[in-house]
């Protein structure tokens, strides 16, 4: 079964297809020759026909793609799981890049490379102070695995540049976000995308928050955009009995194909909740779909994308590439939760801005359910197909502590520049008095002081306190600024160890997964 769902994503050579009329080759290329042939003026036949490929799927629709050999190469990276360089997370803070975290295990970590670093040549290129970018950084520190870059590094403390030479390797991009106790006995993982490790990474996730004794799971899909078809019904199989259906698809050209549970899963008892909302899609709606429909866990959050549909991604002879839907998929209830695309793409894409203008993002009351049929699931709970999945406990945007100046801040990155200049500052200090982000949790203060320079560092980009009251906006900005200085001293996972006290899908799904009412009203099965 595997090895068939490999099959849906892995890429073919594109050879003439029995049956496919010989005419339409012939036309097209016969046209084709006419315009390099006799046109006025000369032409760039690639470009015209990479056109007219974009033109044909883009009337098809939205999630069939063209792809030239470098926009494939970039597309495929954060699915298949690594990338080959030095292996650190950076940012350009004062026009030098900042080192924020060496990857552990990887190149730059071996050899010494701290964070907080600043690199100021690389190969004898000097990098600071020249108006570099994020591109110009990647273009010059990745490279194929097993080749040299040599880094003149500025340390803090240290009266010289330190030398390092670092050999580049394969550097893997996670899938898992985060990953902690959430309570003594609630584990929370945070998915960011379906990628070739998305599962295994879960897994070992779940596997370590056992151990610490999580008897119950919060599984957050929230932004999840999806990936690989295999990674989405092997992610929902850690949590079904073997056997159970996940997911069928089916096509004009596909005849319906049924993938099942096929082993024992890791947290196949015990509470499940999953946190979604407009952000998640595909594989995300897949995984949610089937624990909806087989009474497994309950949704928390709000209405998902609703993409249903199936790529299958066939190479052209200039290794370019064609990912071209073949199929629709459906949950175990026989649901398929793709929207319309009838409008045409540009109303396709609009239609996540028309769930706000219509108010549905606030108010579960103003949602409309394009398809009226019922579907039912196992426990013969009716819902809906046809345009996401609909969660089971619906949580509306929050929007009580916005505000005009707190918007602003958010959209020039202010936060994350003010974080990274504070920890860069105080690094050494920070690390000293906070052990580990719990401590970090209950005793560092966003006080008054450290928010009158985050204020400052705002009017230095012209931003400043309007007219307007922005007191509501005062606990989140503070849980921001708390959530990324923790992020730049630790990880990812002590972000949102720190970000989710104010999250209200996460505080939702937590008191969920805490009512044993709640499960047993709605015959939730968490044995």
């Amino acid at each position: 079964m595997k090895n068939k769902i490999k099959i849906i994503f892995c890429l073919a050579w594109v050879i003439p297809f029995q049956g496919f009329s010989q005419d339409y080759q012939k036309k097209m290329a016969s046209f084709l020759k006419m315009l390099d042939t006799y046109y006025v003026d000369s032409l760039k036949m690639d470009s015209l026909v990479d056109a007219g490929i974009e033109k044909i799927l883009g009337d098809l629709d939205p999630h069939s793609v063209y792809f030239t050999k470098e926009e494939l190469q970039k597309a495929n990276e954060p699915l298949v799981g690594n990338f080959e360089g030095v292996g650190i997370q950076f940012n350009i803070l004062d026009d030098t890049i900042l080192v924020l975290h060496t990857i552990s295990g990887g190149p730059s970590k071996k050899v010494g490379v701290m964070d907080g670093d600043r690199i100021i040549y690389i190969n004898d290129e000097k990098v600071a102070g020249i108006g570099i970018n994020n591109d110009g950084v990647f273009k010059r520190l990745r490279g194929q695995k097993g080749t040299e870059v040599r880094l003149k590094i500025l340390r803090a403390g240290e009266p010289e540049l330190l030398d390092f030479l670092v050999v580049r390797d394969k550097i893997p991009l996670f899938a898992l976000d985060a990953h902690y106790m959430a309570t003594d006995k609630v584990g929370y993982v945070k998915l960011s995308r379906f990628s070739a490790t998305a599962t295994e990474e879960v897994e070992k996730a779940i596997a370590e928050l056992k151990a610490q004794g999580a008897e119950k799971i919060i599984l957050d899909l929230t932004g999840n955009s999806g990936g690989y078809l295999n990674q989405a019904f092997q992610l929902a199989d850690l949590f079904l009995d073997k056997d159970k259906l996940i997911v069928y698809t089916e096509g004009k050209s596909q005849k319906r194909e049924d993938f099942n549970a096929e082993q024992k899963g890791l947290f196949e008892e015990g509470k499940l909740v999953i946190m979604i909302d407009q952000g998640s899609a595909s594989a995300s709606e897949i995984v949610s779909g089937a624990i909806q429909d087989w009474d497994r866990g309950i949704l928390v959050g709000r209405r998902s994308f609703g993409k249903g549909l199936v790529q299958k991604a066939y190479n052209l002879p200039d290794q370019s590439a064609v990912r071209l839907t073949m199929a629709r998929y459906y949950t175990p209830s026989g649901r398929s939760i793709q929207k319309s695309y009838e409008g045409g793409q540009d109303k396709y894409r609009d239609e996540l801005a028309e769930r706000f203008e219509s108010g549905e993002i606030y108010d579960a009351a103003k949602i409309k359910i394009t398809d009226s049929t019922a579907y039912y699931t196992n426990n013969k709970r009716v819902v809906y197909g046809g345009g996401g999945i609909m969660p089971d406990i619906y949580v509306p945007m929050d929007t009580s502590w916005t505000s005009t100046y707190y918007s602003k801040l958010i959209r020039s990155g202010i936060f994350n520049t003010f974080a990274i200049h504070y920890v860069d500052k105080n690094r050494s200090q920070l690390e000293a008095q906070y052990k580990d982000v719990q401590t970090f949790r209950d005793a560092f203060e966003v006080d008054d002081a450290l928010l009158k320079d985050f204020y400052a560092l705002g009017a230095t980009k012209k931003i400043e306190p309007e007219k307007e009251d922005f007191s509501n906006s005062l606990p989140m900005m503070k849980t921001n600024l708390k959530a990324l200085i923790a992020q730049n001293i630790w990880d990812e996972n002590a972000f949102y160890y720190i970000f989710n006290e104010q999250n209200e899908i996460f505080k939702e799904a937590l008191e969920t997964i805490e009512d044993r009412k709640l499960f047993k009203k709605n015959d939730i099965d968490s044995k």
